[in-house]
């Protein structure tokens, strides 16, 4: 009886098969869990022992988007009808909504600086990769290294000189300082990353749109870029990911114009205690917008088929 040295034995692959899916569902229950709590009541979440089946409650979400202030019984009496779901909720925790929360603000300034911070990264980290990887740069191994050793410092060790330099410019609690904070840790990965991928891009491929007339940017533009497409996602998710999650930076230099929402959803606080439903609810919300755009570039996470095509 022979085996394939390269197609897997059927045992082989049920074995795999179970173990990814093992490991797929142990890493989903936490994800779940947090789910599950944001359509929890106050007790229900913090009850003992943990309430898997349960009447579902919108009181989370709620709680999460407004202001609540508790009144008398009498006060309560006095108003009129609840106008909707969300007032006939906290009145039935003898409370009225007293404005809106500060949760959208922080979950759009975490759009608009993650985002913005992720695309000037693979803005600048594509023009500097294709210049490291197409052109002689001298000493161009040390300014590798270089740019990569800004990666291995950690955050808090220039936490405090950045602080005081933010505060003597004025980029503390603003957009553009997180942004250009963010691009400036993030570009030594996408720089790495991106060389990589275009190194692998054949160099015959430009030099034939050089000969067809291209001058050097179209060539980059229309022949380098879309064979460079699956780097370019895959660096862009890692680098969302970083500036969406990041809080000691936002701890230290935002605190209200500014706030992103990893800072914030700790101190979503309620009456009596912490609210751990508006906390599942606000980091059930806070992981859609990477669960959607990883979702959307998931064709071009695999690598192209045109990688490496040309042998030298």
């Amino acid at each position: 009886m022979s085996f394939s040295i390269t197609e897997p034995t059927p045992r082989a692959k049920w074995i795999s098969g179970t173990l990814v899916i093992t490991y797929a569902l142990i890493t989903l229950i936490p994800l779940v869990w947090i789910f599950m709590t944001g359509f929890k009541t106050p007790p229900d979440s913090i009850s003992y022992p943990p309430k898997v089946f349960y009447e579902p409650s919108l009181e989370g979400y709620v709680n999460l988007f407004t202001t609540r202030t508790r009144v008398s019984p009498e006060a309560l009496d006095a108003l009129p009808p609840p106008a909707n779901f969300a007032e006939e909720i906290v009145r039935n925790r003898n409370m009225v909504i007293a404005g809106p929360s500060k949760f959208g603000e922080r979950f759009m300034n975490s759009v608009i600086i993650g985002f913005g911070s992720t695309f000037l990264s693979i803005f600048l980290g594509t023009l500097a990769a294709y210049a490291f990887s197409r052109f002689k740069i001298p000493l161009a191994d040390d300014l590798l290294f270089f740019i990569l050793s800004t990666r291995m410092m950690p955050p808090i060790a220039v936490a405090i000189p950045i602080f005081l330099m933010y505060r003597n410019l004025g980029l503390s609690d603003t957009h553009l300082g997180m942004i250009l904070l963010y691009t400036a840790v993030n570009i030594s990965l996408a720089v790495w990353l991106l060389k990589g991928f275009i190194d692998e891009i054949p160099r015959e491929y430009e030099e034939a749109a050089l000969i067809d007339g291209y001058t050097r940017f179209q060539a980059f533009y229309k022949v380098v870029l879309p064979q460079a497409a699956t780097g370019i996602a895959s660096t862009a998710i890692f680098c969302l990911i970083f500036a969406w999650n990041e809080y000691a930076f936002a701890v230290l230099l935002t605190s209200g114009t500014a706030q992103t929402a990893p800072p914030f959803i700790p101190t979503i606080i309620g009456v009596g205690g912490l609210d751990w439903p508006a906390v599942a609810a606000g980091a059930t919300i806070f992981l859609l917008p990477v669960m959607i755009f990883t979702i959307l570039l998931r064709k071009h996470l695999l690598r192209g088929i045109t990688f490496g095509a040309v042998r030298k």
